[in-house]
């Protein structure tokens, strides 16, 4: 005979399914916030430039970090990230790497900060004129910046001409010529800039018509990848068609690769979409995080590299050449490289299909390594910045206005757990 439940029973039936179900915790930023505030009164904008938090959305990611390792980091308030930014960029084997750390400390416990530069500068330009197959000289810095200016200024030297060419809305660095900022920039700082747009080889052949006799160089990334926009590859025959005309018209092309330098090909990304440069410029993924950036460039320009003054206190220090060679070294050891692509391509299969069963189609665009999201039917990146947010909240730090970057040590669990909390993030776009 059937009885009715008891109340104990009633309780026993919503542990239960308390325990089947569990509440979804989400991440909170407290102490990010405050330690914000206070950076604001004693640092101008609190975190300046690219980490600045007026690009993300307010209260949903973190501002601080506080350690990591692998393909995750910890915040100062605790939460963990799988980690889809890799320090904008450079953290391409893994945060904290230990055989790139250990290589790192064995030249650092030798000392860093000489008079001159140590044995391992000439081994890494070794490393890299093996690797770069057009490169027969290799210069050093600590960003992309220094170098992409340091590049013109040697086009310009070798071709004695003033202008330089360079695709509208791609960013080259933080020099006065090529900052996306404003502030304390003279028109004379790009007086001798022309643009043209990317895919666009018949505005760049119009500029050389016009001035071709004093453009210096054309400067380019391997493909657009501008922020608060989606990546575009080359069209096919336009690098073909931007090399011709710098030959046709004596200008030196400067392939700026400092994003994707590492993600696209272990020869450098020009590899990958089939031309040769003349200079080629890397930082980021160079150092797995260590400070360091790189130049090579073709035999012939050798002199007029020499001609161009290029120095830094701390350019030459042997810890982050160390940090170069391990780097270099894994990723052709461990096929890095295809390691990203087949993550890259596992996170934009699983996005895609979850877009589509939630009433919110999704893309991811660019190379498989470096990919940038897009939502369909998203003018004011609203829905993007709500995505992007919840999955944060959830723990996969997924940046809703700049390129994504896989590292070599995401793995599919990595991949499958970061879909779990996107389902998540889109269930809670549903609920409104």
């Amino acid at each position: 005979m059937a009885t009715e439940p008891s109340h104990v029973d009633e309780i026993e039936t919503r542990a239960a399914a308390t325990i089947a179900a569990p509440v979804e915790k989400l991440r909170t930023f407290d102490k990010n916030i405050e330690t914000f505030v206070k950076a604001t009164r004693l640092i101008p904008q609190g975190i300046y430039g690219h980490q600045s938090p007026a690009l993300m959305v307010p209260g949903s990611f973190p501002y601080y970090a506080a350690w990591g390792k692998g393909a995750r980091y910890t915040d100062i308030d605790g939460n963990t990230f799988i980690d889809y930014m890799c320090a904008y960029g450079p953290m391409v084997i893994g945060y904290a790497n230990d055989e790139v750390n250990a290589a790192a400390i064995e030249a650092l416990q030798e000392g860093d900060c000489f008079n001159h530069p140590g044995p391992r500068m000439l081994k890494l330009a070794e490393r890299l004129t093996t690797l770069v197959p057009f490169a027969g000289w290799s210069v050093f810095a600590k960003n992309g910046s220094d170098l992409t200016t340091w590049a013109t200024l040697v086009a310009r030297e070798h071709t004695d001409r003033s202008k330089i060419a360079m695709v509208r809305g791609t960013y080259h660095g933080a020099h006065a010529w090529c900052t996306p900022g404003h502030g304390g920039v003279i028109p004379e700082d790009r007086s001798n800039m022309l643009f043209f747009d990317w895919n666009r080889a018949d505005q760049l052949a119009d500029l050389f018509k016009t001035q071709g006799g004093q453009i210096a160089a054309v400067i380019m990334t391997p493909y657009h990848h501008p922020a608060f926009g989606e990546s575009v590859l080359p069209a096919p025959g336009f690098w073909r068609e931007v090399r011709e005309l710098c030959d046709k018209n004596g200008a030196l092309l400067i392939l700026d690769d400092v994003r994707a330098g590492w993600r696209l090909s272990i020869h450098g990304s020009h590899d990958f979409f089939g031309f040769v440069p003349d200079i080629a410029v890397y930082c980021k993924a160079i150092g797995n995080g260590f400070p360091l950036s790189a130049a090579v460039g073709k035999p012939e320009l050798k002199a007029a590299a020499s001609r161009v003054f290029l120095t830094g206190s701390y350019w030459n220090g042997s810890m982050c050449m160390a940090a170069g060679l391990k780097t270099l070294e894994i990723l052709e050891r461990d096929a890095g490289i295809a390691a990203m692509f087949a993550m890259g391509e596992r996170l934009g299969k699983g996005l895609s299909e979850l877009g589509d069963r939630y009433g919110y189609p999704m893309k991811l665009t660019g190379p498989a390594s470096m990919p940038y999201l897009v939502l369909e039917d998203d003018a004011d990146l609203y829905k993007v910045q709500r995505f992007c947010a919840e999955a944060t909240r959830r723990g996969s730090y997924l940046h809703p206005h700049h390129n994504w970057f896989l590292s070599a040590v995401h793995t599919e669990a990595d991949i499958d757990e970061t879909l779990n909390h996107g389902e998540s993030a889109l269930k809670a776009m549903q609920a409104g």
